[in-house]
């Protein structure tokens, strides 16, 4: 009887210990997938099961941050729109930046938090911030996808967690990585930041171990769920050539971070040294068909029945600022204007009655040096007639530069009329009827040849807009990580020796960071920045622009 239980033991220890192993073997992890490719080109190097659907995971992130960039180029948001969190983006899992429900925090933050951090709550609350909701962003996902030419991926929510249906593929997340850095220059150095400012906390990069262990990898995004394993899209250059690669079901961080430099190496081993670019066509902004007008829907109604899609652009291009309530003193001036022209109206409609002679005297443009010779000054007609430019806030505190004539006045000014014989002499005649004129504003001006050439100011008031000054030299070029502050100096003279065309304009800024010293040119516009790291990068020096 013990030797059967015994027996029954071992034999229930065995199966368990069989079940176990199966439960931890490779044979269940996540699918395995890869691919390499030319970024210059989008040539495929290398491919294993790319097309095959997978769970993406947080690679999903890559495209939230995708059509964020494209709204904030659109002017759809900014970065300084402050983002409040909802309930249900903050009780996303983990990894989470914290965010609390009602929370106001800057979108600034949240891209960071989301590329760097791979926070989830943080990408949920940018998909609501552009989308409205979590739902609507995931559509607006899927038609972007499909203008990128993901032909293969289906997405559910903004951050990649898993939710049924929300696939995608190797393949099509390296052509999203590929966009990224073609389509959106000016933000896609965030992926290679080791740590970054969240606003609520400091965040570090989930990819740093890869980013400083594989030489010339700037980005771009890892993921990581249960069902989906290790993932990561990874981007490199070295030299002349770009390689993206991507990696589905790994087995560990390490595993992970191992095959990626395995498939990079065949990639610069494999592409050619030099190949012309060929960067992938935006594809734009992809509306949502509910948001076309029915007019505009009625009107390509034909077009519908052909089979055609119609891509309708709702956004608002141009927004100009409206003009600002008149201060109470302005607005009394332009009446007293309006007056005046109505009053000068008037005069004329009179003139026209009177006899012909005087309408010619009235009419006569007089050269001032003949003038000069026949009439006497005018004291009243010098003081209506200085220059002068109206502005909102000059009429407001100061009393208006003209004088009005009275009826007296403008009789007596009507005998210093001048007209021009046919021989060029001049000679003062009184005005065949005194005409009472209101003062009229006028603006002088003396050319070259003498004459006085009268215009009248415009009614409308001239608006003068300030320009910024500040040049947007809020960017930067960052040239490596030394051992040393003195290395990093070392270099960034050197570099600034060979490169003086672009950063002769920036200043040197070295930064201590836990890992070394990170050598800066600071103080540059974007086109500077990208042109600088452009040349760099072509000498062989490794480089990324830093964003404001």
């Amino acid at each position: 009887m013990a030797s059967l239980i015994g027996q029954f033991v071992r034999n229930l220890l065995l199966t368990s210990f069989v079940l176990v192993c199966a439960f931890v073997s490779p044979a269940g992890a996540a699918p395995y997938a890869a691919i390499v490719i030319d970024a210059r080109t989008g040539e495929t190097i290398y491919a294993k099961n790319a097309d095959t659907r997978l769970h993406p995971a947080s690679l999903t992130k890559m495209l939230t941050l995708y059509i964020t960039f494209g709204a904030i180029e659109r002017g759809e948001i900014s970065l300084d729109t402050m983002v409040t969190v909802s309930k249900h983006a903050a009780s996303e899992p983990p990894s989470r930046l914290g965010l609390r429900a009602g929370q106001k925090i800057a979108l600034r933050y949240l891209i960071r938090a989301a590329a760097i951090k791979s926070a989830n709550d943080a990408a949920t609350a940018i998909g609501e911030a552009v989308g409205g909701s979590e739902a609507k962003f995931a559509e607006r996902m899927n038609r972007t996808a499909k203008a990128l030419g993901m032909r293969n991926s289906t997405f559910r929510n903004a951050n990649g967690l898993t939710t049924p249906g929300h696939m995608s593929t190797a393949r099509d997340m390296t052509t999203l990585g590929r966009h990224l850095f073609y389509d959106f220059p000016q933000y896609y150095n965030i992926f290679s930041r080791r740590s970054s400012d969240a606003g609520v906390a400091e965040v570090a990069n989930t990819n740093r171990r890869f980013l400083d262990m594989y030489e010339g990898a700037d980005g771009i995004k890892t993921g990581y769920t249960a069902p989906a394993g290790f993932n990561l899209t990874a981007s490199a250059q070295r030299g002349n050539k770009r390689i993206i690669a991507t990696i589905f079901g790994g087995t560990s961080t390490a595993m992970r971070n191992a095959k990626m430099a395995e498939l990079l190496d065949l990639g610069f081993a494999s592409a050619p040294a030099n190949a012309a670019v060929q960067a992938p066509a935006a594809p734009g902004y992809q509306a949502d068909p509910a948001e076309a007008p029915d007019e505009e829907l009625l009107a390509d109604a034909d077009a519908v029945a052909a089979g055609k899609t119609l891509r309708i652009v709702t956004t608002v291009s141009n927004s100009p600022r409206p003009r600002g309530r008149p201060a109470p003193a302005a607005a009394a001036a332009e009446v007293a204007v309006a007056a005046m022209q109505d009053d000068i109206a008037g005069a004329l409609a009179e003139a026209a009655s009177a006899p012909a002679e005087a309408v010619d005297q009235a009419a006569a443009v007089v050269p001032v040096a003949e003038m000069a010779e026949t009439a006497p000054p005018a004291p009243v007609a010098e003081q209506a007639a200085p220059e002068m430019q109206v502005a909102d806030a000059e009429v407001a505190q100061a009393p208006l530069p003209f004088q009005l004539l009275t009826a007296e006045e403008a009789g007596a000014e009507a005998t210093n009329i001048v007209s021009l014989s046919s021989a060029g002499a001049t000679t003062p005649r009184p005005a065949a009827k005194p005409v009472q004129l209101a003062a009229t504003i006028i603006h002088t001006a003396t050319p070259l040849d003498g004459t006085t050439e009268v215009a009248a100011i415009p009614s409308e008031p001239e608006v003068v807009t300030r320009i910024s000054t500040s040049g947007g030299r809020h960017w930067g070029v960052n040239v490596g990580r030394f051992a040393s502050s003195a290395a990093a100096e070392r270099a960034m003279f050197k570099i600034a020796l060979s490169e003086s065309a672009t950063l002769n304009d920036g200043r040197r800024k070295i930064v201590q960071k836990s890992g070394g010293f990170d050598a800066n040119f600071m103080g540059l516009s974007q086109d500077q920045a990208d042109l600088a790291c452009r040349r760099l990068q072509a000498r062989g020096t490794q480089c990324f622009t830093i964003g404001p």
